[in-house]
């Protein structure tokens, strides 16, 4: 029998390029995408700022935040495309929790 949710945590490093202002909506916005489609929503943003281990994108510096939620199998597919079209991640990750 197919799981019908299981627990997610997704980590995305925003640019900073745009300044901050715009970074935090971005992670708003995020936030909200994830809780319209996901329950049990929490956003962890004390990674915050830090150097990058090497540039990316000419970028030395990312925002780190981690979202962890409760969602069914292919929303977490729809989440990793969104964050790689949008303008201002820079990388993503969305693993299972056990």
């Amino acid at each position: 029998m197919a799981k019908l949710s299981s627990k997610y945590e997704a980590m995305a490093v925003f640019s900073l390029k745009n300044g901050e202002e715009s970074m935090r909506e971005l992670v708003k916005k995020f936030a909200e995408r994830i809780q319209r489609h996901a329950e049990n929503v929490e956003v962890n943003e004390d990674w915050g700022k830090r150097k990058l281990a090497y540039p990316i994108n000419d970028e030395t510096e990312g925002y780190y935040v981690i979202y962890r939620f409760v969602s069914k199998p292919d929303y977490p597919n729809e989440l990793s495309r969104r964050f790689n079209i949008s303008d201002g991640v820079l990388r993503s990750l969305i693993t299972v929790i056990e």
